[in-house]
């Protein structure tokens, strides 16, 4: 089966899919723990539980309509060997946007969160590291193994590199919305819009895209020049704990220029394309690329 359409299968099977379980979901919590805290959660937390939960299990019929017969075909080789991969993509993505976040206090765009450094730090400190080895692993195997391995077979690489890091992008603006009233068979469907309404406010979401379609493009880059995962999943990491922190970190001081330095996000500001674009430099020399193989 062409790449293109196995992704398109596994598209729709994610969302649509996810669509129709929701509400069954939501009405199994109603029916067994009424009062219990996952029953009064809104139904959005079901959908987007829905959609990871669909997304986690197709993931390795993904990979084995697309060619791929063991771990090893999307980049997952055996550690031995790789920590220093591993260690050296954390060490680029945390430097990178603590020098972001360093910048942001240094002019004053961002103070220090006094109150919760002193009362929260360690607890916080543990749960970004937790959402970042979790997230990383995932997305990494998802995006980079699947969908730009796969992208790769049949396009030329930079046309593969830019498309999956394009799709890695629009997925991180799938928003956080509700609807009133009951819950039916189809609320799942009726939500899918709004949770995409995020795109309608382009100025608002602008840099953001170009920021995480840069972020693909890095991770997609050391990816393609190591042969395996582990210094992306590194480089991830890194990043996804500062996103985890900075807002716990920091607070936006008084008339910050938020297209600049962003929100509490981080990566919605223009100084992330800007330390981005210095870490892609970085990256590119920490991972020459290979020489092609000259022909007799």
């Amino acid at each position: 089966m062409r790449p293109a359409r196995s992704l398109l299968i596994y598209t729709v099977v994610v969302f649509a899919g996810g669509a129709l379980i929701a509400p069954w979901l939501y009405w199994l919590a109603q029916s067994v723990a009424p009062h219990s805290h996952t029953a009064q959660s809104p139904f959005h937390r079901f959908l987007d539980r829905s959609f990871l939960g669909l997304a986690l299990l197709g993931i390795w019929p993904l990979m084995r309509s697309l060619g791929a017969k063991s771990a090893r075909d999307v980049g997952l080789v055996k550690p031995g060997g790789q920590w220093n991969l591993l260690v050296g993509g954390f060490a680029l993505g945390y430097g990178s946007l603590a020098a972001a976040a360093a910048l942001a206090l240094a002019t004053h765009a961002r103070t220090i969160n006094g109150f919760g450094v002193n009362h929260e730090l360690l607890p916080k400190i543990a749960e970004a590291t937790a959402t970042a080895i979790i997230v990383a692993v995932l997305e990494e195997i998802l995006f980079r193994g699947a969908i730009f391995g796969a992208l790769r077979k049949t396009w030329n690489l930079s046309t593969a590199l830019l498309v999956s890091s394009m799709i890695y992008a629009i997925v991180h603006f799938i928003a956080k919305a509700d609807l009133p009233g009951p819950v039916t068979w189809n609320s799942g469907f009726r939500l899918l819009p709004l949770m995409f309404g995020g795109f309608a406010n382009l100025p608002a979401v602008i840099a953001a895209f170009f920021n995480l379609t840069l972020a693909g493009v890095l991770l997609g880059l050391a990816y393609q020049r190591t042969g395996n995962l582990y210094f992306s999943i590194g480089l991830h990491a890194g990043w996804i704990f500062w996103l985890r922190f900075y807002g716990f970190l920091t607070l936006p001081a008084p008339h910050a220029n938020l297209r600049l330095w962003g929100t509490d996000k981080l990566i919605d500001g223009w100084i992330a394309f800007a330390v981005l674009a210095v870490a892609l430099s970085i990256l590119m020399r920490m991972l020459p690329a290979k020489p092609k193989p000259v022909s007799p």
